[in-house]
C-alpha cells in the first residue's frame, strides 16, 4: 500500500477522536460551562448536524479544486474548528466551534476514499478505503480514551487543542504525501447532484441509514447494559468500548479484500450477521465473557457494513463517485443519531435496557431488506470498483506504478 494511505488514515484518526470523544467529555464540559449534561448533549448534534451539512455542500463547492488541494483545505476547517472549540468562552460559541469541526468530516472521506482508490491497481480498491477507515477505528481504541483520560485530568479543552494538533499533523502528512492527482475534466454542480438521483445510490443511502443505525440503537446505551444489565462496575466501561473499538478495527480489515471479491455478498452477509448478533445480545448480557465476546462481534460485523456500503454508492454513481461517498457519510450520521434516538424511545417505553439491541436489530435487518431489493432490482453484475478505477469525475486513474512511486 502506497505511504499517501497514511495520510489519510492519520486525518482519519484524529476525525475519529473528535467526533466519539464528547461523549466522554461531556459531565466536565457541563460542569465548566454551568449547564446541564443532557444540554451539553447538543455538542453531540451539533457535529453530526455539521457532518449532513458539510458534506454535500463542500464537496460540491470544491469539486473544481485538486484533490490534494482539498484535503488540505478540509483538514485546515476540521483543525480550526477543533481550536475553535478549545478557546470557546461560553457554551454557545462551544456549539458552533464543534459544528464547524463536523463540516468537513463528509466531504473529507468522500474525497478521500476516492483518492485511496486511486491510488491503488484495480481490485484493490475496497482495500485501499479500508485501511482509511482503519485510523477512524483506531481513534476508538486508543484516541478517545487517550484524549478522554486528558480531558479529565488537564479539562476539557486540553482534549481539543490535542485534536487540533492532529489536525496540523494531518495536513503536513496530506501535503507530503499525497500525489498531485491531474485535475482532467469535472462535471458540474448540477450534475453531479443529479447523479445522486440514481436509484442504486438512493437505495444505498437508504440501506446505510437504516443498516447502521442497528449499530447505534445499542452503542448509545452500551455503557449502561454493561453496567445496569451485565454487572460491570463504571470502572469497566472504557475497556469494554475498547473492546468495541476493537471488533471495528477487525472489521475494518476484513471489510477490503471481501468487498473487492465479491461487494454485495459481504454487505448482505455483515447486515445479517448484525441483526443475529443484535438479537442475542439481551441472553449475551447476563453473562459477563459472553456480554463482552458478543461487544466484540457486533463492532466487527457492524464495521464490516462500511466498505462495502462507501464503494456501491460511488459504484452507482460514475458521475459523481465523490459527492455520493461524501453523501454517504451524511447518512452514516443521520444512522448514528436514528440509531440513538429509536434505542432511547425504546428506554423510555420501559422495555428495558438491552430493548435497544432488540430495535437495532430491526433496523438492520431493514437495512439488509432494502440491500437485498436493490440488489434484485441492479442489472448490473460487475460489481467491482471499476469506476473509481478509471478515476471518476471525469478524471483519469493513477496507475499502479504511479502508486508505487507515491509509497
Amino acid at each position: 500500500m502506497p505511504l499517501a494511505l497514511l495520510a489519510l488514515a492519520i486525518s482519519a484518526f484524529g476525525i475519529g477522536t473528535t467526533e466519539f470523544v464528547m461523549m466522554g467529555l461531556l459531565p466536565h464540559v457541563a460542569d465548566d460551562l454551568g449547564t446541564s449534561v443532557p444540554t451539553a448533549g447538543y455538542l453531540v448534534s451539533a457535529y453530526a448536524l455539521g457532518v449532513v451539512i458539510g458534506a454535500p455542500l463542500l464537496t460540491v463547492l470544491g469539486s473544481r479544486i485538486p484533490r490534494r488541494r482539498m484535503l488540505v483545505l478540509l483538514m485546515g476547517v476540521f483543525t480550526v474548528g477543533n481550536l475553535a472549540s478549545a478557546l470557546a468562552p461560553d457554551f454557545g460559541l462551544l456549539i458552533v466551534g464543534r459544528l464547524l469541526a463536523g463540516l468537513p468530516h463528509g466531504a473529507f472521506f468522500g474525497v478521500g476514499a476516492v483518492v485511496a482508490a486511486r491510488l491503488v491497481r484495480e481490485g484493490r480498491q475496497a482495500r485501499a478505503v479500508a485501511t482509511m477507515f482503519l485510523g477512524l477505528t483506531i481513534a476508538n481504541i486508543v484516541g478517545v480514551p487517550a484524549a478522554t483520560l486528558l480531558g479529565q485530568h488537564l479539562g476539557w479543552r486540553a482534549t481539543f487543542l490535542v485534536v487540533a494538533a492532529i489536525g496540523l499533523v494531518a495536513m503536513a502528512a496530506l501535503a507530503r504525501l499525497i500525489p498531485p492527482l491531474p485535475a482532467g475534466t469535472r462535471t458540474g454542480p448540477g450534475r453531479e447532484l443529479r447523479a445522486l438521483g440514481n436509484r442504486q445510490v438512493l437505495l444505498g443511502l437508504l440501506t446505510t441509514v437504516f443498516g447502521f443505525a442497528g449499530v447505534f440503537a445499542l452503542y448509545s446505551y452500551l455503557a449502561s447494559m454493561m453496567t445496569e444489565v451485565t454487572g460491570f462496575a463504571e470502572t469497566s466501561v472504557p475497556l469494554v468500548l475498547a473492546l468495541f473499538g476493537i471488533g471495528m478495527t477487525l472489521g475494518a480489515l476484513a471489510a477490503g479484500p471481501l468487498t473487492d471479491r465479491a461487494l454485495r455478498p459481504t454487505l448482505y452477509g455483515a447486515l445479517a450477521a448484525l441483526a443475529v448478533v443484535l438479537a442475542v445480545f439481551p441472553l449475551a448480557a447476563q453473562v459477563k465473557w459472553a456480554a463482552l465476546a458478543t461487544v466484540v462481534v457486533i463492532g466487527a460485523v457492524g464495521f464490516l457494513t462500511t466498505t462495502p456500503l462507501q464503494m456501491l454508492v460511488m459504484n452507482k454513481a460514475p458521475q459523481a463517485p465523490t459527492l455520493a461517498a461524501a453523501a454517504n457519510q451524511s447518512a452514516f450520521n443521520l444512522a448514528n443519531a436514528g440509531g440513538a434516538w429509536t434505542g432511547g424511545l425504546a428506554l423510555s417505553a420501559g422495555w428495558g435496557w438491552t430493548s435497544p439491541a432488540v430495535v437495532g436489530a430491526a433496523l438492520a435487518a431493514l437495512g439488509l431488506a432494502v440491500a437485498v431489493t436493490a440488489g434484485l432490482l441492479d442489472r448490473d453484475t460487475g460489481e467491482t470498483s471499476r469506476i473509481v478505477a478509471r478515476g471518476g469525475d471525469g478524471e483519469p486513474a493513477l496507475g499502479a506504478a504511479s502508486a508505487e512511486r507515491v509509497g
